[in-house]
């Protein structure tokens, strides 16, 4: 018997989110694995679960990935969770799921909490196609990003952090015009959930007086549909 490798999402906020599915298959797991063991504990202790975590985030994943790999093989099974969320949406994941299959192994995720849904389904924009974009990059490829995206006619989700929510809010209406429709999310599930919607503008000053706590979620309206022009067959 070999292992198998699980992909558990956890809370963005509320506790109320945990699945009783994830909380079963992370009892039952013989090794847990965490972004943060410092933030995963007390949400460990609130269910119950009894069962030391151990690091695995994007400084060290190069280095575990072998080791986590040789458990599997030996018939352990293995659930992987983040600070928030699900694993490898934006949060380290993806390489130990691509070792995992290269070696054949079993790999299951979870259904669960994820940032970028309730944001985009609040935001009012389409949501029937987008393209999730995650976190745009800080300084190599940012602009060529930004120039990929005036073209992009699908709604539009990025993440962003606090102390950066206002520079990005700026440059995205400088490509993509500062009356295009977005919505802005932060503290999804909280106490203090707030959705902000309107023009790239009206964002943008709306969050110049008023508090930046929390993980942000921009939902961009895509650009409009270029039309054909007539073909005369005369």
């Amino acid at each position: 018997m070999i292992g198998k490798l699980f992909l558990v999402p956890t809370p963005i906020g509320n506790l109320e989110d945990m699945t009783f599915r994830a909380i079963r298959i992370l009892k039952e797991v013989d090794i847990i694995l965490a972004e943060d063991t410092r933030t995963s504990a007390p949400m460990l202790k609130h269910f119950g679960i009894d069962k030391k975590a151990y690091s695995h985030h994007q400084h060290n994943e190069h280095q575990s990935t072998s080791e986590i790999i040789k458990f599997l093989k030996e018939g352990k099974n293995v659930a992987l969770i983040s600070d928030a969320g699900t694993p490898a949406i934006s949060d380290p994941g993806y390489f130990l799921v691509r070792e995992a299959i290269k070696n054949e192994l079993e790999v299951e995720c979870l259904p669960g909490a994820t940032a970028f849904v309730p944001a985009l389904v609040n935001s009012g924009l389409p949501s029937d196609s987008f393209v999730f974009e995650g976190f745009l990059p800080v300084k190599k490829g940012r602009q060529t990003r930004f120039r990929k995206l005036v073209e992009e006619d699908r709604t539009i989700v990025l993440y962003e952090s606090p102390h950066r929510l206002l520079k990005t809010l700026e440059e995205l209406g400088q490509y993509l015009g500062s009356n295009r429709q977005a919505s802005v999310s932060r503290e999804l599930t909280k106490l203090y959930e707030e959705t902000v919607r309107g023009t790239l503008e009206e964002i943008k000053s709306y969050f110049e007086n008023n508090i930046l706590k929390g993980e942000f979620v921009i939902c961009i309206s895509g650009c409009e549909p270029k039309k054909a022009g007539k073909k005369n067959y005369d």
